[in-house]
Formats: structure tokens, sequence, C-alpha cells
């Protein structure tokens, strides 16, 4: 087990990189230390390689974490896919330097933009994440959707955000409370009945998305008030260890 200032030093990655990765459930730590620290173990460390090597391949963090926390997510077929985008980000940055050199020794003959093209790596990089949309959660979501008019999608958003406006009421209270708790309880039931199947695994890892920042976090703030997101995701962690 290695704590995570080993990790940091290891990985060449900061200590806040790696709490905010546990906070929105990219990288959670296998225990703590008598003190709170954070420790990993061997399984944690490899899928912080998986993670590393789709940051590197400049894939957004939400991106990552669908693909990894997919059930069908495979970690030698990830890696065949990261080693052919890898192969060819190194092909475009030969041609970006022959380029450049070119340019150095002889000049600029005429307009040659080639060396710039990044379709096929873009392309590669769609496809790889294309496959990890194919769950059975996105397909349901889908399938759900399909006959849901525009007007149909506003009034459902409408209906979420408010679950969290009424979580903004009682933000200042015990998000293990009875009244905290039937509300986490309904709005895992509301996804479940309007989008996919909200399992407790399911549920924990979005109370994380929650409360990690970004669009997530300021909109449900926004209907509830500053800190609620926090209070949902603790109400959450509470509802899903029962």
């Amino acid at each position: 087990m290695m704590t995570v200032h080993e990790v940091s030093k290891l990985a060449g990655v900061s200590i806040r990189t790696l709490q905010y990765y546990d906070k929105i459930g990219l990288l959670h730590p296998t225990g703590y230390t008598d003190a709170g620290y954070r420790l990993y173990d061997d399984t944690d460390l490899e899928r912080l390689q998986h993670i590393l090597l789709f940051r590197e391949l400049e894939f957004p963090l939400k991106d990552i974490s669908a693909i990894i926390n997919s059930p069908d997510f495979d970690r030698n077929k990830a890696l065949d896919q990261q080693i052919e985008l890898l192969r060819l980000k190194k092909e475009h940055i030969d041609n970006l330097m022959n380029f450049a050199l070119g340019i150095k020794l002889i000049g600029v003959k005429h307009m040659d933009f080639k060396a710039f093209d990044r379709s096929k790596l873009d392309e590669y990089s769609k496809q790889a994440k294309e496959i990890y949309k194919n769950t059975p959660e996105i397909k349901e979501m889908e399938e759900k959707f399909k006959n849901r008019t525009k007007e149909d999608d506003g009034i459902l958003a409408d209906r979420f955000l408010l679950l969290f406006k009424e979580a903004g009421e009682i933000k200042d209270e015990d998000p293990a409370s009875p009244k905290a708790q039937d509300l986490m309880k309904r709005i895992q039931d509301f996804i479940t009945e309007n989008f996919y199947t909200c399992t407790k695994k399911v549920f924990s890892g979005l109370g994380k998305m929650y409360s990690g920042g970004g669009e997530f976090t300021e909109n449900i703030d926004a209907y509830g008030g500053k800190g609620t997101a926090e209070f949902v995701d603790k109400a959450i962690q509470i509802y899903c260890k029962e």
C-alpha cells in the first residue's frame, strides 16, 4: 500500500489532483491510515495508469470516467486502443517536426498544411469513446428518451432540479436525517424511472460528480443555494452505505 504522498511522487501527479479524482469518483483509494490519509494498492495504481494515459491523449475527465467506470471496460482492449492512439499521436508529432525542420532548412515553397491534419487521430479517438457509450445504462436512457419532445425534456429537467431545490431547503440539517434520506431515495427513484437504472453504486458516483465542481455543482447550487451539491453528495454517500 502506498500513501497519497508516495503515489503523487511516483506518478508525477499532484496530491490535489488525486484528491479531486477521489472526489469525483474517478479513483478511490483502497483505504485510509489511522490519521485519515489515503492509501492506494496495485489495483488503484493500475487504474491511475489508465487515467493518465487517457489524459495524455487529451480525453476529458468526464469521458475517462464513463470509460473506466463502464461495466464493459476491458483493460486489454483499453491498452490496445491507447497504444494505437499514441502511435497516431506520435505520427502526428513526427509530421509536425518534419514540417518545422523543412521550413527551417529550405523555407516555405508552398502552403502545405497536411502536417496539421489530425483527422485520423481524432476519428480513432471518437471511435474509442463510442465503444463505451454502448453500455446498458446509455442504451436504456436512449430508449426512454426516443419518444420525448424537447418540451418533455424541459419539463423533466425542471422536475429533477426541483428535487435539488428541496434539498437546498434542508442543506443546513443533518444529511443522515430521515427527511434527507427520504429525499435521496426519491432522487434515485426519479433517475431510475426517467433515465436509467440507478443502482447504489451508480448513485454514489453521481453524488461525487454533483459536488465535484463544474456545471453539475453550479446548476445544483443555483437551484438550492450554495452548498446544496455538497450536502446532496454527503446524503447520497450515507444512503448508499445503508
